[in-house]
């Protein structure tokens, strides 16, 4: 996950400060200037703007003052409580937060030799699949001395200021983060794939089990090192409006705890073994907290002994941090981002995912037509068009699969800051195919994303073992913008790569051994009524679909005589009036068992429906027949120019 880092805007902070340190001089960060273009592009500020070094707005800076902490943090006057809260889960992991704020122990002031200060710093953010390091200046805004944006609570601690200020930076101005995403946040500061999961239009509210389910799955992502995020959905007028409950809508949360919690008190809870699901979060703000049931002073604690609340750090204090019953939570909250962090490292004992990257970018004009913009699935013309990836699954496996696309805060102040709307269709193809679709209605969609203009998108998906076509795309198309789609899973059972070819390539010794004239796609649904092979009345058949030198197997079907093959298969014909052969087999830990064939003529036709053909010995169609009969179609059968 840790890859080598590249300088954002080819600013090397150890060159820099060196060079501040040799001309004793603190360094000004030309790149994003101590003027209002950095600040704003729309709205002004109230008031006079002044930009100060820490020295000057505290008599003893530090980057951290006693350590790092989510309560550290307090938003200020723009509306980024999303990279507030974001920063609040930052603080809760010490291997990230060393990751984006490296060397800081080199970083912090060191009164005993001031004369190592250069007013630099720097920060690391994962940006679009690679660590990016962003150099400021220490100088930051204020009003009548106090810092206008993100501070900490103690006035001498500035590592979440000059964080912020770095973020700044990447968006083009201060004003660019009025508005933003948590998960969006974390991904920046740790490489994590994010789930966006809606609370409101989910089942959680009405379902018992799916609502244990989250639950278990959020405790999980919590215990192994991952960040979560809630938020109430609000409208325009409504945003940051506090409600009677003491939430605030519009507003994002940290998550800071999810845990089963042991009611009762001494020996009777450890016996009774009772208990209740509850979750913990954090209020940028530093104040304002839920007021209903598990609340600070709620009397529901009455029912938890001493110990427990003790493990927990239950606190009476309006310090923005409180408990809720998890199925309040559900109830009040309508968004959350699932932020899993993947040690993908082959080097590490503790590796929990593996993970699959391409990365390209969509073009109005490339020839042939390929790797274009072609749109969503609406535009069937053109669908087709877009980048297309072949996924090979070795075993059935849930997936996570994430589009992203290049964050546009930058564009904000052009007036060109918004998402586009992408999404992906994931399509079961052939076991062998090895070249692009290029048509729809042979292939079988299994599943598609929601298409929305978010900076990424998520699909969790259980798969059967298989080969698959995803195929991302924007919503409409002849859109140009760069695309990165990201895969992983907890098993080592996949591999992912582009389809970059419409067909077989023309080699130079094409003219000699035969360039494929016709291409045929067979499906194979199942068979019924097969020949008794074992002791207990069944067998373990298998199939094996042939055409010229090339084939295509199932898998293995146990215990039955009536097995589902459901098998597609493809092939570039070189010799079209060669047949295609379609074999039953039984497994046999010793030899494999014959069960019979179907000799397809050379001559196909598509079949709309899967047709039973009796199956027969070798050696042609006069063969004698054999027990059973077996369901194919053939999807199509075209000359290959046709394609």
């Amino acid at each position: 996950m840790f890859s080598t880092v590249v300088p954002y805007k080819n600013q090397h902070y150890s060159e820099l400060k060196k060079d501040c340190l040799e001309h004793k001089k603190l360094f000004e960060d030309p790149e994003f200037p101590c003027t209002n273009s950095s600040l704003y592009y729309r709205t002004p500020l109230p008031g006079r703007v002044e930009w100060k070094r820490p020295a000057e707005i505290s008599e003893n800076p530090h980057l951290f003052v006693e350590g790092i902490s989510a309560h550290d943090l307090n938003q200020g006057e723009v509306g980024n409580c999303w990279f507030v809260a974001a920063c609040s889960c930052l603080a809760l992991k010490p291997h990230l937060w060393q990751k984006v704020i490296p060397n800081w122990k080199e970083q912090e002031w060191d009164p005993k030799h001031p004369e190592y200060y250069a007013g630099i710093f720097h920060f690391q953010f994962w940006i679009f699949g690679e660590w990016t390091d962003v150099v400021v200046d220490d100088r930051l805004p204020t009003i009548n001395g106090k810092l206008i944006y993100c501070h900490s609570k103690s006035n001498n601690e500035f590592w979440s200021a000059l964080l912020e200020k770095a973020y700044a930076k990447l968006s083009g101005c201060y004003e660019s983060l009025n508005g933003g995403n948590t998960g969006d946040a974390v991904v920046d500061f740790s490489g994590a794939v994010n789930e966006p999961i809606s609370l409101e239009s989910g089942p959680y509210r009405t379902d018992p089990k799916a609502r244990e389910k989250l639950f278990s799955d959020l405790m999980t992502v919590y215990d192994r090192g991952g960040i979560i995020s809630c938020s109430i959905t609000a409208s325009p007028h409504e945003r940051e409006l506090r409600l009677p409950n003491g939430l605030v809508k519009g507003h994002a949360y940290s998550v800071t705890a999810v845990r089963r919690v042991r009611l009762g008190h001494g020996l009777l809870a450890f016996f009774k073994n009772d208990t209740i699901t509850l979750i913990r979060m954090r209020n940028p703000w530093g104040k304002h907290e839920w007021n209903g049931a598990w609340s600070d002073s709620s009397e529901e604690w009455q029912k938890v002994g001493s110990m427990e609340r003790s493990k927990m750090g239950v606190t009476v204090e309006d310090d923005g941090e409180f408990w809720m019953f998890f199925d309040d939570w559900c109830q009040n909250f309508t968004d959350t981002d699932v932020c899993r962090l993947m040690n993908t490292s082959v080097l590490s004992v503790q590796k929990s995912w593996c993970e699959g990257v391409c990365f390209s970018s969509w073009t109005k004009h490339t020839e042939p037509l390929r790797n274009r913009c072609g749109g969503c699935m609406n535009h069937r013309q053109t669908f087709l068009q877009n980048p297309q990836y072949v996924l090979d699954l070795q075993d059935e496996d849930e997936l996570l699969v994430c589009l992203q696309q290049r964050d546009m805060k930058i564009h904000r102040p052009r007036g060109q800051g918004e998402n586009l709307t992408i999404g992906f269709a994931i399509f079961k193809v052939e076991l062998n195919r090895k070249y692009r679709m290029h048509d729809l209605i042979t292939q079988q969609n299994v599943a598609t994303s929601t298409y929305i203009n978010a900076r990424s998108v998520f699909l969790r998906k259980v798969l059967p073992k298989g080969r698959y076509v995803i195929i991302p795309s924007t919503f409409r198309p002849e859109v140009e913008f760069s695309r990165r789609i990201r895969l992983t899973s907890p098993l080592p059972t996949f591999f992912l790569r582009e389809l970059d070819l419409d067909k077989p390539r023309v080699r130079c010794w094409s003219s000699f051994v035969g360039y494929p004239q016709m291409v045929t796609q067979i499906y194979v649904h199942g068979a019924e009524g097969l020949e008794n092979q074992d002791s207990n009345g069944g067998a373990d058949p298998y199939v094996i679909i042939s055409c010229e030198s090339s084939s295509v197997q199932s898998r293995i079907q146990n215990d039955t005589r009536d097995p589902l093959f459901d098998v597609r298969a493809i092939f570039y014909r070189k010799k079209p009036n060669k047949p295609v052969t379609i074999q039953v087999w039984n497994s046999n830990a010793v030899k494999d068992q014959f069960m019979g064939q179907v000799v397809l003529p050379a001559t196909l036709k598509d079949t709309a429906e899967p047709q039973k053909v009796s199956l027969k010995k070798k050696g042609g169609q006069t063969a004698e027949e054999m027990p059973g009969k077996i369901s194919i179609r053939v999807v199509t059968s075209r000359e290959l120019t046709a394609m």
